[in-house]
């Protein structure tokens, strides 16, 4: 159903467009419609048929796309992996999932776990093949994805995400971040993030040319847009935060960019701010959601007021965004508590998993596990992960809010602040940071920084720097839990 509603709209509407490039040579709709067919052809040779399952461990590029393309013409199940996991965390989700067959690129890590086909597409390309394949499935509840969730809180899960439910994704990220037909879309977020993976299929719609990177460096972006004009693109705020600090920005004509939609993890005003010194003709646009349910909220860009940096926007039609306490009662207006949701775009639940998919719905809304409030006038705040949220003292410190003061300090990179354990107070705040290259600061310092914005009991009492970036996930996304499992190791409260 999407294969119809996204390829063949391209091929009816744009078929001498500009859709991707291969190398040197950019191809047009038409082209890339006779690619994903020998694409389609091959795979049904290789044996494979609708509902059977194929994992995809590939870079950003054409022939990744290619594959997407032609396994959602066939109802082929694909499983975009996480290029940042190891080897036995691919083990992981390939024995949870069991694909029929696994396409991988040789610089990427080697599962152990053995299918009963495998192909490493840059060492044998898929076979050539011409042989008709039959018309596109349409059928909005067949499965279109597996999409495992980033492992942030503990082993990634199988999110099953149907036809129906990238179509609404879709229409929704439209509500927010209007589409324009024509333009270049710059892939520079992994593709198998939720993040990313919608504008896949939302480009053709639209007659979008796609360029990719395999992966992101602030260098390759600016090269990549300024050589290919590209006028949209998604970023996760660490890209956005590495970019506008790279010293030879000035050297790039990044002027055709229009527009960039964000997300993936809580961003710093501060960091909006640099963002709208460097590029103030650029339109910003923060998507929240989850891999469970794609986009949830929107702030559109002249929503990105002083007042509402903080914010995550409001969701938009179709989709019903709620706070409620422990026992699923809708909270008061401005109180915190849990965000839950229900719309078109929400997962069917986690594959082979009926607990965690049981436990994650209540009373018909997926529990989205954040913790948030929203104001009067319908925006949204997050506070925190639930199991992120520090308590000390009986008092509750959000991580998030103590971020964003060390993030205004001119001199920080990084920051993740989490909980470790402590026997008076329950749980001392404590921060791991970077500081930017070149620059000096103590933890002292950063205290009393922090004490001239925040209360006593938020300031953090432990400050950790270091060296390297900190440890993250494939999205981007820090990964607190390997900051703070040293900490938890031998105690009877673990935090997830």
């Amino acid at each position: 159903m999407i294969y119809t509603q996204t390829i063949e709209r391209a091929l009816r509407y744009y078929p001498q467009h500009t859709a991707l490039r291969l190398g040197e040579k950019r191809i047009t709709f038409r082209e890339l419609q006779e690619r994903i067919e020998r694409v389609a052809a091959s795979l049904i040779n290789h044996g494979f048929t609708r509902g059977d399952r194929l994992a995809i461990l590939l870079p950003n590029g054409s022939e990744y796309i290619e594959l997407i393309y032609a396994c959602s013409r066939l109802g082929v199940i694909t499983i975009p992996l996480n290029l940042r996991l190891s080897p036995i965390e691919i083990d992981h989700v390939l024995m949870d999932a069991s694909p029929r067959g696994l396409i991988r690129h040789s610089s990427l890590p080697v599962p152990t776990v053995r299918l009963s086909w495998e192909l490493v597409l840059d060492k044998e390309p898929l076979d050539a093949s011409n042989e008709s394949v039959p018309d596109a499935i349409y059928d909005p509840e067949s499965v279109l994805a597996m999409i495992y969730t980033s492992g942030t809180t503990g082993h990634p899960k199988g999110v099953v995400i149907t036809h129906a439910n990238l179509l609404s994704n879709i229409h929704f990220l439209n509500y927010w971040m209007r589409y324009e037909e024509g333009g270049v879309y710059l892939h520079a977020a992994p593709m198998f993030h939720i993040l990313d993976f919608p504008t896949l299929f939302a480009a053709p719609a639209f007659g979008t040319y796609q360029v990719t990177i395999p992966k992101f460096t602030v260098q390759s972006f600016c090269e990549t847009v300024a050589r290919e004009r590209v006028t949209a693109t998604a970023l996760v705020p660490t890209m956005l935060n590495f970019l506008t600090q790279f010293p030879d920005l000035n050297r790039f004509d990044l002027s055709s960019l229009k527009q960039v939609v964000y997300g993936g993890s809580p961003i710093a005003p501060e960091l909006i701010r640099r963002i709208r010194a460097l590029f103030p003709n650029l339109k910003l646009v923060q998507g929240y959601g989850l891999s469970e349910t794609g986009f949830l909220t929107g702030l559109q860009d002249h929503e990105h007021t002083e007042d509402r940096l903080l914010s995550c926007g409001r969701p938009c039609p179709g989709i019903d965004v709620r706070v409620v306490d422990q026992s699923g009662k809708q909270v008061e207006v401005g109180q915190p508590g849990e965000l839950v949701a229900r719309g078109a775009n929400v997962m069917q639940g986690y594959w082979n998993n009926p607990k965690e998919t049981e436990s994650v719905f209540r009373d018909g809304m997926i529990r989205t596990g954040d913790l948030g409030y929203q104001n009067a006038d319908g925006y949204v705040y997050i506070l925190d992960r639930i199991k992120d949220l520090i308590v000390t003292g009986g008092e509750k410190v959000y991580c998030g809010e103590v971020e964003a003061v060390f993030y205004a300090h001119p001199a920080v990179e990084e920051a993740a602040v989490f909980g470790i354990p402590d026997p008076v107070w329950g749980e001392l705040v404590t921060a791991c940071v970077v500081l930017k290259a070149g620059k000096a600061l103590t933890a002292d310092e950063l205290i009393a920084h922090c004490r001239r914005t925040l209360a006593n009991f938020k300031v953090p009492r432990r400050i950790e720097f270091s060296e390297s970036e900190l440890p993250k996930s494939g999205s981007g996304k820090i990964l607190k839990r390997i900051l703070r499992e040293r900490y938890w190791t031998h105690q009877k409260r673990a935090v997830g």
